[in-house]
């Protein structure tokens, strides 16, 4: 029996024209990330042992209270981020033509600007980014945004940049349409419901929407009971797919009454199609450390996924594998090789600390069947 992977890197290979004739609308988050590393132990000038996991980085800011401590962090990089930057990067990467809409700037930042040149359209729609410290662990990330200024991004300002017409002329012609970043937007609410009225009501080919709301969980109940109607209205112009992490799905399910998994696995498939019922939309798409889940009106999968304990770059991995599940939902691929492809998109980046190309994420799918994937 033919292993999934190596079918789904053949089918990939087989495809690549039909790829890059696709194009994706994305939008409209953007931030400048600045990844970093805690010092456990620094040995000299050039060399230190970081602080291994999220858990020994709650021990010691334990260990300070009451009394205060100090600890010195790393600035690995500066980075284009942001959840609509990064699907973004990983989308055109795969040979997807990409219609960017955004907070890049005004000029754009200038950490933006090798991801500019990757997209066929860019068109910063904010005064100025989000701004990002993601300090990085073996056992994830964890991130603080300063976003003040993005309370900007409302109804007028979106509708004053729909006027040039350029965004709807994008949105006529994708066959998937990616809005994230719910979270750090205080009007973001307002803003889907706008952009329901005034573009969506009036494309005509039924596209997917692909919805990530980001970590929701500074945001107030009432503000989450507000916006999951007009999440679900995106039915009423396509089909709507809820993508994000298992932290963030249990929020939702809390919200709505479900039972919260806690344990990745099986379970978070039958999660998927509870939030998927409830919500009332065509797929509900989770990703996590070990692997990812979707569910559908045809069922629910969970796959394993390439997980590896040593990740070079963690920051922008679930905006990986949601670039490679879009991908997979624009070429029709069944709920398994959707979420192999993602689960690969992803682990590919966490290895590379970069997007993969098409070839490279056929490779890697191949490598993996025959176990020669490096950890």
């Amino acid at each position: 029996m033919t292993d999934p992977r190596h079918q789904l890197a053949q089918t990939l290979r087989m495809r690549r024209e039909f790829v890059e004739d696709l194009n994706v609308v994305a939008g409209f988050d953007g931030f400048v990330d600045q990844l970093a590393q805690i010092v456990e132990e620094r040995q000299n000038l050039e060399t230190f042992s970081p602080v291994p996991t999220i858990s020994r980085f709650s021990e010691l800011i334990g260990q300070a209270a009451g009394r205060s401590s100090l600890r010195e962090f790393v600035v690995r990089s500066v980075d284009a981020g942001g959840c609509a930057v990064n699907l973004g990067d990983g989308i055109a990467s795969l040979g997807v033509n990409l219609d960017y809409f955004g907070t890049l700037g005004e000029p754009v930042h200038p950490a933006f600007e090798s991801f500019v040149k990757n997209c066929r359209s860019c068109t910063s729609w904010g005064r100025e980014p989000g701004f990002t410290m993601a300090m990085e662990f073996q056992d994830g990330k964890y991130m603080l945004s300063s976003v003040s200024q993005l309370g900007e991004f409302d109804e007028t300002n979106v509708e004053n940049h729909l006027a040039d017409g350029a965004f709807q002329s994008a949105c006529i012609s994708a066959p998937l349409i990616a809005l994230t970043n719910w979270t750090l937007y205080p009007h973001m609410t307002a803003c889907w419901a706008l952009l329901q009225r005034q573009v969506f009501a009036n494309l005509e080919h039924n596209p997917w929407y692909f919805v990530d709301l980001v970590d929701p969980r500074g945001r107030s109940k009432a503000d989450l009971r507000e916006m999951l109607p007009v999440l679900s209205a995106f039915e009423n112009h396509g089909r709507c797919i809820l993508g994000g992490n298992l932290n963030e799905a249990n929020v939702i399910a809390s919200l709505l009454g479900i039972g919260e998994v806690n344990e990745e696995g099986p379970a978070v498939a039958e999660l998927c199609q509870a939030l998927r019922v409830a919500l009332n939309i065509s797929e509900v798409a989770i990703h996590c450390i070990a692997g990812a889940a979707v569910a559908t009106t045809e069922g629910e999968t969970w796959v394993d996924g390439p997980y590896t304990p040593s990740p070079v770059k963690s920051t922008g991995a679930g905006d990986r594998y949601n670039a490679g599940y879009c991908l997979g939902r624009m070429l029709d691929l069944c709920e398994t090789d959707r979420c192999l492809l993602g689960v690969a998109t992803s682990g590919f980046f966490v290895r590379n600390a970069r997007s993969g190309s098409l070839d490279e994420i056929a490779d890697f799918l191949e490598a993996w069947s025959k176990k020669n994937l490096k950890d």
